[in-house]
């Protein structure tokens, strides 16, 4: 299977809201997984939240179809300062 690449500011976006969630800088979370590590994020989880994490990093196409609802938009919207 084809991994496409996830547009930069959906990915930054989607960092930046998680890093405040689980108090672990964007930077890290990036480095994490771009090392295919989860840790800092899966330890701050519920095992729910956790598993929903999990399916999220594992499917582009689900980040896609999360990143393009009105509520993740304005989300963005609100941290890029746009």
């Amino acid at each position: 299977m084809e991994r496409k690449e996830i547009d930069e500011k959906k990915l930054s976006g989607l960092l930046n809201v998680l890093s405040g969630k689980i108090g672990v800088s964007p930077e890290k979370l990036r480095k994490e997984l771009e090392d295919g590590k989860f840790d800092s994020a899966l330890s701050a989880m519920n095992k729910n939240d956790a598993e929903k994490f999990r399916r999220v990093v594992n499917d582009p196409k689900l980040i896609e179809k999360m990143m393009s609802t009105p509520q993740a938009q304005a989300l963005y919207k609100k941290l890029s300062g746009k």
